[in-house]
This record gives structure tokens, sequence and C-alpha cells, in this order.
């Protein structure tokens, strides 16, 4: 915050989460800022139900899509909203669930609604809500096993000192965190649009040299697979039964061996990182009985992994060394390559490239939602020698390694960009910065020098 000024003079608040505020600065409790809603829809009539999503705020019931909580059949225990209104969900306050309601509607019971007094805007109430450090700080106060969701009520809420600034200057700290949370935010999608890319470019990469081989001089044959198109002209098609010494499908019932006390690895489809890896430090532990049904499924080094059911179904990994024995449940597939025949990184690449995701796409969707083993067994490779796809292996580990780090430093530049944003809004809702000069830079001057340049 070294480019903006402070205020001339501050006074001590004695409130924990905030040490200090600008001398002319009021500091009140919550309550006098915001009012507490509690209108019940008790007759019906307002159909309109509104959802809370974190980091969107405020939408309509059927805009979120199939994610979250479902709409209740009845809607006269919910509270009413009016546009305008803060809307906090109680439970998931702390990750970002709270927004001002563009609508009037209803909403969960379990849902606060707040309405701005008379000496605060309505959007810097929102301000307020946003920092930070408030909000920690209210977390304290929060009931629950979880930690980001932790209960918090009104009564937590209420009696809260916040510091205050006019009317006139709220909308100056509105004015100032628009601008300058539009342009953080602008670059924060500018980074993830980068990512995007990287991975449809890492994708196209890996599909290309699956199929096609990495000398474009070879000649090509029609490979005789709908999928495969043409490959090159010394490569076969295959099947991944022809290549595979095992192929089968996780226990049921392992559910029941889970424990924390567990010494050995129980992958679930939520493991598979969509990056052909394995997440296995957030694995669940399992202490399964001697000679337990399912014994068949401890992975071993190489092995390829295939998610087969659920939202992941087609996702792809390639086990790497294990240091704990290893299993998989019934909702994956494994498929222990003849590594005479194929390098296991390469069936690895094979799966998860545009052919793999196609066949597994479209197979998927037959009279049984999922993947068969069948399917797996079934779907198409283009083989070419081993030593051919050891080089391709090769080739794309370090182009793969290459486009992890520009994601990598992608990915530190959102979170940094996250942080600035952050410790904006903190610091001009609790004064540590005075922003009542400042005026929005001239873009025009800017717009003119980039048209000469251009």
């Amino acid at each position: 915050m070294a480019k903006y000024k402070a205020y001339p003079e501050y006074k001590d608040s004695g409130v924990e989460w905030f040490e200090s505020h600008p001398i002319h600065w009021q500091q009140i409790p919550c309550r006098t800022a915001v009012s507490h809603i509690v209108d019940k829809n008790h007759d019906g009539k307002i159909q309109n139900y509104l959802s809370l999503m974190a980091s969107v705020g405020v939408i309509r019931y059927e805009d979120k899509g199939d994610v979250g909580n479902k709409k209740p059949d009845d809607l006269t225990k919910c509270k009413i909203v009016k546009k305008g209104q803060l809307v906090i969900n109680s439970m998931n306050y702390g990750i970002g669930s709270y927004g001002m309601s563009p609508f009037d509607g209803v909403c969960s019971p379990v849902y606060i609604i707040l309405e701005p007094r008379q000496n605060t805007l309505k959007r810097y109430a929102l301000r307020i809500f946003e920092n930070t450090p408030f909000q920690k700080h209210l977390a304290t106060f929060g009931n629950g096993i979880l930690e980001h969701r932790s209960a918090i009520k009104w009564d937590d809420i209420k009696g809260q000192i916040i510091p205050l600034p006019s009317k006139d200057e709220q909308s100056n700290i509105l004015k100032f965190l628009d601008h300058e949370t539009a342009n953080i935010d602008n670059l924060i999608e500018k980074q993830q649009q980068l990512i995007e890319l990287l991975k449809e470019k890492r994708q196209a990469v890996i599909s290309h040299a699956v199929t096609k081989g990495l000398n474009s001089e070879v000649p090509m044959k029609d490979s005789g697979v709908e999928w495969l198109g043409e490959v090159p002209e010394h490569w076969v098609s295959v099947r991944v039964k022809q290549i595979s010494s095992f192929i089968t499908s996780g226990p049921r019932g392992w559910s029941d061996f889970i424990t924390d006390e567990g010494n050995e690895i129980f992958l679930q489809s939520g493991d598979l990182n969509n990056e052909l890896g394995l997440q296995l430090d957030k694995a669940k532990r399992v202490s399964p009985p001697k000679n337990a049904e399912g014994v068949r499924t401890r992975l071993f080094t190489g092995d390829v992994v295939v998610c087969i059911t659920g939202a992941n179904t087609g996702r792809v990994a390639i086990v790497p060394e294990l240091s704990q024995s290893t299993y998989i449940n019934q909702h994956l597939s494994l498929i222990r390559p003849n590594t005479s025949i194929i390098n296991s990184a390469f069936l690895g690449y094979s799966l998860a490239s545009s052919v793999g995701r196609s066949f597994f796409d479209v197979a998927q969707y037959g009279l049984k939602e999922g993947l068969s083993l069948g399917n797996v067994s079934e779907a198409p490779l283009a083989l070419p020698p081993k030593h051919e796809q050891d080089a391709i292996v090769k080739y794309l580990e370090s182009i793969r390694n290459n486009y992890d780090n520009l994601s990598r430093l992608s990915t530190i530049q959102i979170e940094l960009l996250k942080e600035r944003r952050t410790a904006l809004i903190s610091a001009a809702v609790t004064g540590k910065i005075d922003v009542r000069d400042w005026v929005a830079p001239d873009t025009s001057d800017i717009e003119v020098l980039e048209e000469a340049t251009a």
C-alpha cells in the first residue's frame, strides 16, 4: 500500500480486529449500520427462490446448475429478500458465501438478511462484509466441526464494532475500490484464460504426438479406426485389451474399511487430478482384513487408472512409484499394461488424448451411464514401435513440464493479485489509506497512445 497516502491523524480503536481508524470516522456496532430483516414467506406467494454461491453472490436458483442444496418444495418457511439487501450464508460466510441481492425473492431460512441503514451506502455495507480481517474476526464466534462451515448468527454480528466514515467518504472509497478491483479482476481473468489456453495447447500436443508421432515427414495411412484417423504408415491400430495383461475394477464394500488409522491407501474418483496424476496425500486410508476380496486391485508402478463412473468419468492417471499399498474403489478401473509391448506412460497419454476422451465420452452414454470394463478394453490406440513410444513419452514429459511451469507461474500471479485485492479492500474500509482525493486515471491519453503505436 506504499503508493497510497495515510490519513493525517488516527485514533486508537481498542478493537481487536482493527487497531485504529481516522480520527474523524465513527466507531459503531454493526446494528447501527445495518438492520436485521426476518420477513417470512408465510403465504408462499413468492416463488422466486434465490441461492448464494461463494465468490459469485446471489443468483436465481435455476441459474446455478446442478450444484449445492436443492430448492425446497415448501417455500413458506423461507425468508423474503428484496433487491439491494445483503444476504449472508450463516454456514459459509468465511468462504465467500455472501452478496447483495439483485433480485426480489426468497431464500433459505439459514441465510442472514441485512438492510443498510441511512448512514451506510448499500454497496459500502457489502464492502464491510467483504473485508477479510472482519470475516476472520466473526469466524471466532462461529460454531461447527469444520472451520469453513462454522455457523454465525445475527447475535454474533450485531454488537461487533466497525469503523464508518461519512457517506461522502464512503462514496469516494467505493469509486476507488470499484476501479482498482475491476483492474485486478481483469488481470486475474487474463491469467485464468492463459491457464486454459496452456491446457488446450498441451492437450493438442499430446493428442498429435500419440496419433501422428514426432516426425512430420513419415508417410501416413488410414488407420481404419474412426477415432484415430490417419496414423504413421509403420504404426498399428490396437485396442487396450491387446496390450494389457490385466483389466479390472475396484471392489464394493471397501468403504467399510476406511479409517484414519489405516496404513493402506484407498483411491476414489476424486483422487485423479486431471493431470495424469494421483493425489495420494488426500486419499482415504483403509485397513482391510486379510484375504479381503479386492486385493487383486492393488496398484503397482506403471499401472494406468481410468475413472469409469461419476463426474470424472474418463479421467486417466499413470501410477507413480508407491510407498504404501494402494487400492482402488469400484468407480475406477485398473489397466496393467504389457510393458514388453507398450510404455505405460504412452498408454496413459493415449487414453488422456482427445482420441481417448472422445471415445470415452461417447461410450459412457450407453444403456447404463458410465464406462464398463468392456468399454475400457475396447478403447483404440495407435501403437508405434517401443523405441518410438519411449521417445514420444520423453518429449511429452518435457513439453508437459514446460506447460506446467507456465501454468504454475500464472497460478502464483493469480494468488498475488487476489491478495492485493483483499489488502486494498481492507485498507480502504478501515481507513489505512486516504482516497478522498483519488481520481480515476484518464484513460483517453492511454488510448490515443495505443492507437498511435498500433
